[in-house]
This record gives C-alpha cells, structure tokens and sequence, in this order.
C-alpha cells in the first residue's frame, strides 16, 4: 500500500459562460474533481513559486510520444546529480508523456514545454503544453485497469502537486522536497 503525502491544487483561469462543471472544457471542471482540488477562480496562471526559486533549465519539445525520452534525458541533465533525480525524471516522464497523448499538444505543430526550478533544496517541474477541451489532469483511481497511473504515481510521489488550465493551455506541476528520494 502507498501512503499519499501530497497536496493537490487546481486553478482553473478561464471561466466560461456555463461554469456548471458538468461537462468538461474551458472554465469548466468535472464535479468529480471538486473534493480533490483547492478550486481558485481568477487565480493568476502557474503555481506559486518560492521567492529563491532557480531556474534550472526548459524546453520546448514536438508533442510526439517520440520526444518522451528527449524531455527525461533533459530534465536528468538539468538536475546535475540532484538526490531526488530519479523520482524527478520517472515523474516528468508520466507527465510529459500524458501532455503528447492527450492534450491539443499530440496534433501536427503542437508543443510541449518542460521547465525544472529548484528552491531551498527542492525540485519543481512544469508541464505546459496546449490544453484540452476534452480532458483535465485525472488521478484514476482502480489500480486494476491498464494504463492511466501517471498521475497517480506523481500524486503518491510528489510533495505536492497541481494543475493550472488557461487560455494558453494546461500546466501540470510537481514539487519533490528536499530530502525526498
């Protein structure tokens, strides 16, 4: 059994002239998700960083499958040697790897952004890519279905944990603390 240490928070910045929640799309969130999150309407866009945050490196990769391993080569490099840098890279992979399978990102053109800060001992990575009106960042919760554990895994990994959708697209971001292996 995993024992879950995170906390989950959700901005959503585009709000739409039927907020009701009960279809997705912009402005509005599955009422599934509402006992998760910590909804923040008119939030600014991103998570709230520490005032000594770094950055360490980011890039912007064709959302493809094919770049996954580009993004976990990147952000292994970006660490340094980092104690927590094998957790970091297995959670930017899921997270990348769910930004190029489904968000607009997948489509001819589409991008994904990969940023790693670090702040008083800690790492913090951001997956932006260019949102979804069809799907919102989802922990799915019967562990007996094939596939779809990547953000149950950075949910039961990360420090922390949350999203930000916008008119830009989607961020997913998570933070390993210092100390955390």
């Amino acid at each position: 059994m995993v024992a879950l240490r995170t906390r989950f928070v959700a901005r959503s910045v585009e709000i739409g002239a039927n907020d009701r929640g009960d279809q997705p799309g912009p402005g509005r969130e599955r009422n599934s998700m509402a006992p998760l999150a910590i909804r923040e309407r008119n939030a600014a866009a991103g998570p709230d960083l520490p005032a000594d945050a770094q950055l360490l490196g980011r890039m912007t990769i064709p959302g493809r499958p094919e770049q996954v391993g580009a993004a976990r080569s990147f952000v292994a490099g970006s660490l340094r040697g980092h104690p927590a840098t094998d957790v970091v890279v297995l959670l930017a992979s899921e997270t990348v790897t769910n930004a190029v399978l489904h968000s607009d990102s997948r489509r001819p053109g589409g991008k994904v952004t990969v940023t790693v800060l670090e702040a008083a001992g800690g790492v913090q990575v951001e997956v932006a890519d260019e949102g979804s009106e069809l799907s919102i960042p989802v922990v799915k919760g019967d562990g007996f279905v094939t596939g779809g554990h990547g953000l149950f895994l950075v949910q039961a990994l990360a420090a922390e944990w949350g999203y930000v959708r916008g008119r830009p697209g989607t961020t997913v971001w998570f933070r390993i603390g210092p100390g955390q292996q």
